[in-house]
């Protein structure tokens, strides 16, 4: 198989997955202001409902996808086949989601009109198919496409949206780009397939392996979703759901940089373990560790010295919490990061879906438990807690579960010279908040500050990463060739 720069495609994936989050977020001073909190928690809570079907439709399919059209990518008939056997089984799940849907949802309830528009996010997601081009290593047509659609959804939610009462048209606007994104992709087709036959395609043949594959993915989305529904069921006042859910999406677009690498790696793991070349699987693991340290500890701090300005500037008046519950969760960049690299990255791919199951499923329980307890105390800010916990959980079972396979002191040890640099980073910029008043002046100053100091503390204690980073990133801007 032709292997395609690891660099290049960690950016066309960065730029999709970041595109996904971003957009949104873009709009979200204006929909914050124009929606109010009360109706954020509305949309928060009846799309955290959705999730389960879109979850329990998909079966996962995704990540075991990529794996397969990863494994038989030598094979065009054998690729194609795998393609349609696991599309079909999809549109079948996926139905079935609807019809339970649609019974439960769809036709009673005080949110039934919200429900019934969120049902073309179901219907979008039968139609995903970014993971055979990310199990053929072409990131590049995913972003394309969804560039233009989502550049149009942004215009028409500044358009449109205008009251409290326009949730409607903004929940429309969110599902329909989905939709028409996801059905570009499928223009593309042709040229992959053409002239290629097959037979026996058997749509159910891949259920039992995607269903093994589906059981840590659906603990790990449920564990996501776990905070957001427990706050909305426990609380009364929905605008908890809806400071929770803003300080997640600022946390989340910062965790897409760090954690971007990830899907660019499975199909890279996967045939490279399928080779047999196990310690190059373990040699790409030490760079992924080494890059997620890079980025995060310096984002971590980052988003934590500049949240008190940041978030009057970017939210408006009366989202002071959301300060609050950035800088408690903004330990998910780092603990995310590991959890990529050790559960995405070599478990799954490497088809150890039992030990990740374990990993998962345990901090899910924890993170239920604690969100049991913490929230009907302390509402949003427990769950944040009970977040921060359960993960810190769920790392330290997976590096027990790998430590016969890598050195853990070693990956610890890769870390140290980011977290000193970033602790130092932190101090400068808290420095600099306490004596000015918290601003966007001020926040533009701590960035600057941040980021100089940052590369100043990896110049002197000679890191080669960083080095490294910039040769990388000046090839990507001159188009220079890039070794792998």
């Amino acid at each position: 198989m032709s292997k395609k720069s690891l660099t290049r495609n960690y950016i066309y994936n960065l730029v999709y997955q970041i595109l996904i989050l971003i957009l949104p977020l873009i709009t979200t001073p204006y929909i914050a202001r124009v929606l109010g909190a009360e109706h954020v928690g509305i949309y928060s809570y009846t799309y955290s409902i959705l999730s389960y079907f879109i979850l329990f439709g998909a079966l996962g399919v995704a990540l075991y996808g990529q794996r397969e059209i990863a494994y038989v990518s030598e094979n065009k008939e054998q690729r194609k086949k795998v393609f349609w056997e696991i599309v079909l089984c999809r549109f079948v799940t996926i139905a079935i989601a609807i019809i339970i849907y649609y019974i439960f949802f769809m036709r009673i309830g005080a949110y039934r009109v919200y429900y019934r528009i969120w049902a073309l996010e179901l219907i979008a997601t039968a139609f995903d198919i970014s993971w055979f081009f990310q199990g053929i290593e072409d990131f590049k047509k995913t972003v394309t496409r969804n560039v233009i659609v989502r550049l149009v959804s942004v215009t028409l939610i500044f358009i449109l949206v205008k009251e409290p009462a326009d949730l409607i048209k903004y929940i429309t606007i969110y599902a329909v780009a989905d939709l028409v994104g996801n059905l570009s992709l499928w223009l593309y087709l042709p040229r992959y397939f053409k002239g290629v036959k097959v037979k026996n395609i058997n749509a159910f043949t891949h259920l039992p392996a995607i269903i093994l594959l589906f059981i840590p993915q659906v603990a790990n989305q449920i564990y996501n979703l776990l905070d957001k529904t427990m706050i909305g069921k426990m609380i009364v006042d929905k605008s908890e759901v809806g400071y929770y859910e803003q300080a997640q999406k600022v946390v989340r677009v910062l965790l897409t940089v760090v954690t971007s690498l990830g899907i660019v790696m499975i199909p890279r793991m996967a045939s490279t373990f399928a080779s047999g070349d196990r310690n190059k699987v373990f040699e790409y693991m030490k760079k992924s560790f080494k890059f997620v340290f890079f980025l995060a500890f310096p984002i971590m701090f980052g988003i934590m010295s500049i949240s008190k300005s940041f978030v009057p500037i970017f939210f408006g008046e009366g989202y002071e919490k959301v300060a609050t519950l950035i800088n408690i969760i903004a330990p998910t960049i780092l603990l995310n990061g590991i959890l990529n690299v050790i559960g995405t990255q070599y478990l799954l791919p490497t088809k150890r879906q039992k030990e990740y199951t374990i990993s998962i499923t345990a901090g899910l329980v924890v993170n239920f438990i604690l969100n049991y307890i913490l929230i009907s105390l302390y509402s949003s800010v427990g769950a944040s807690i009970a977040t921060i916990i359960s993960e810190i959980v769920v790392v330290v079972i997976e590096f027990y579960m790998i430590r016969n396979d890598i050195n853990i002191k070693e990956i610890v040890s890769l870390g140290y010279t980011y977290a000193l640099a970033g602790i130092i980073m932190l101090v400068v910029c808290v420095f600099i908040q306490s004596i000015l008043e918290p601003n966007i002046t001020t926040m533009v100053i701590q960035i600057i500050a941040g980021i100089l100091v940052y590369v100043m503390m990896l110049y002197i204690l000679k890191d080669d990463y960083l080095k490294l980073f910039i040769e990388k990133v000046k090839n990507i801007i001159f188009r220079k060739n890039i070794n792998n």
